[in-house]
């Protein structure tokens, strides 16, 4: 597996991202080629190398005409659908990166995506930026990103509505659920287009992975801190562990006066939360007290956001926390058609194997209640249509439409599949 590290130690913007990208490896005429089918007039994407702090680095502008339009994300959208330059996938990843962006901004100022109107995001060197990121990320070949805490910076920034506190109102909703670092600088250190590639790109955050190193790219913001080189890194090599093994964490507490019906509730606050598994195990405690074991496997980025449920929720004075490994086998959701209808499910399989299927317990009883059929004869079709022809393939990783999959299926009554799948304002992206 190619995997790839983002090393954000003073922050996170498209045109750091873009040439450290572009230092790393990806080819820069692939990417203006890319950029120029955007059919924006006289744009020209500059590539300096400099020193920033001491380090040797790129540094990459956009040369533009002035312009002042305020762009709405339909019709970023209508610019990067119809460049002939950009593969589906690399349409695609900056589609979801400038939909980031439409997202928090339209809940930021209660509108929709639809309705509302970019600032710097609708601005030319923004939107190079962005499809300059998918073109050179596809070009790379990654096939999963780690990015560290990011720090967003202190003090206060203007914007179109005025000064606001970094992280801007927009950089902040975007960055919800993704861990934080502080960095005692009084800066913007994170801009909306970076915080945007964070949550598109990474599929965890955590320091660097094992990993056998092939590449390192260094790409520089515009500003200069005194003590401090600003300039992200993007290390590109090897998994040196199995692709189907991966780093998870275990959350662990011991109660004994907590009702059964608060436990239930905890369960599905965690699991809504994003805990890859929630179980109880019943055990005896001191002076021959009954009690439960509430164990929580959840990936390292969602630790404070579980503990945080754990404590609230059920009082306990600690809670035990483990990381560990676990092997897992790659899986996506497909369906198989049975004389009853369709019926959805989970395909799993590991690299040479052939793959599995389990069906959905909730749509073979739906068929079930429907159709007066028994639910074992519904279950069986639904097993039985799927048979993988000889020599058949699945990926060797789930498409980019699964890496981050929320719409878990929760068969607790059949299946007992635990494992679920986890896995927007104005932009500076060039004052940082």
């Amino acid at each position: 597996m190619r995997i790839a590290w983002l090393e954000c130690a003073t922050g996170l913007s498209g045109d750091m991202t873009l040439a450290a990208l572009l230092d790393a490896g990806a080819d820069i005429a692939s990417v203006r080629k890319a950029i120029a089918s955007l059919n924006l007039p006289d744009v020209v994407l500059r590539v300096e190398t400099v020193i920033k702090g001491g380090f040797r680095s790129l540094h990459v502008l956009v040369d533009h005409p002035e312009q002042h339009a305020h762009r709405h994300f339909t019709d970023i959208r209508r610019i990067v659908e119809q460049a002939t330059g950009l593969t589906p996938r690399q349409k695609q990843l900056a589609l979801q990166m400038f939909l980031a962006v439409a997202e928090a901004e339209a809940r930021v100022h209660g509108s929709t995506v639809e309705k509302i109107h970019f600032h710097e995001v609708g601005a030319i060197d923004s939107i190079v930026d962005i499809v300059g990121v998918a073109v050179a990320f596809d070009l790379l070949g990654i096939d999963r990103v780690v990015c560290n805490a990011i720090p967003t910076g202190r003090g206060f920034v203007k914007i179109d509505h005025g000064i606001c506190p970094i992280p801007a109102p927009g950089t902040a909703e975007i960055l919800k659920g993704i861990p934080l670092a502080d960095i005692p600088i009084e800066s913007e250190l994170t801009t909306p287009t970076g915080a945007a590639i964070a949550k598109t790109l990474a599929d965890s955050f955590g320091p660097m992975p094992a990993m056998t190193i092939e590449a390192i790219g260094c790409g520089c913001g515009t500003k200069t801190f005194p003590e401090r080189a600003n300039v992200l890194r993007i290390f590109i090599g090897m998994a040196t562990i199995s692709a189907e093994t991966e780093h998870v964490v275990m959350l662990e507490t011991t109660l004994d006066d907590v009702l059964g019906e608060t436990i239930g509730h905890v369960r599905e606050r965690l699991q809504s939360a994003g805990a890859l598994d929630v179980f109880v195990t019943a055990v005896q405690m001191k002076k021959d007290r009954p009690g439960v074991v509430l164990s929580v496997l959840c990936r390292p980025e969602l630790v404070a956001r579980c503990e945080d449920i754990v404590f609230t929720e059920t009082g306990t004075l600690g809670i035990r926390r483990l990381q560990i490994q676990r092997s897992v086998q790659h899986r996506d959701f497909v369906e198989a058609a049975t004389p009853w209808g369709k019926v959805r499910g989970k395909r799993a399989w590991r690299t040479g194997r052939q793959p599995t299927f389990a069906p959905e317990f909730e749509d073979c009883a739906r068929l079930a209640r429907e159709t007066g059929v028994p639910l074992r004869d519904i279950y069986r079709a639904a097993e039985s249509a799927f048979v993988p022809s000889p020599g058949s393939e699945v990926p060797a990783q789930l498409p980019l439409d699964h890496m981050h999959d929320h719409d878990h299926m929760h068969d607790h009554d059949h299946m007992h599949d635990h494992d679920h799948m986890h896995d927007h304002d104005h932009m500076h992206d060039h004052q940082h």
